[in-house]
């Protein structure tokens, strides 16, 4: 057996439409959930088979966890022709990007965070 992929990372969220705006407007993710759920279910990528997703519940705090146990970061790959101009809209948008290196991959990285305070990596291929 082998994992083949992440199918979903679940957020709790303090403010859904200042995630949504965050996740659907500045990162670009479509819904696809029905619009009755509580939930959202935004798409990441294009892959056939189960759709990679971000999932945002209703019911998280506007402080992040003081402890160790919680959600390190969540990261999304884009293409290396998209890094750099994402990046300058991010901080043109009022978004505080920072620099990032992966421990052992090629990979040009940044991060920030998102309305609860979840770090977001962007990450691309090194060329």
């Amino acid at each position: 057996m082998t994992i083949r992929a992440i199918v979903e990372i679940v957020l709790r969220v303090a403010d859904m439409e200042k995630s949504l705006a965050f996740y659907r407007d500045t990162l670009g993710l479509s819904v696809f959930s029905p619009p009755e759920l509580p939930g959202r279910f935004l798409r990441v990528g294009d892959k056939q088979g189960l759709p990679m997703q971000i999932v945002l519940v209703p019911g998280g705090s506007t402080t992040p966890a003081a402890d160790a146990t919680g959600l390190h970061h969540i990261g999304l790959e884009v293409a290396p022709h998209d890094w750099q101009p994402l990046r300058d809209r991010l901080d043109a948008a009022g978004h505080a990007t920072r620099d990032g290196a992966h421990p052992f991959m090629p990979v040009d990285a940044f991060y920030l965070n998102d309305p609860d305070g979840n770090e977001v990596e962007i990450a691309t291929p090194r060329a």
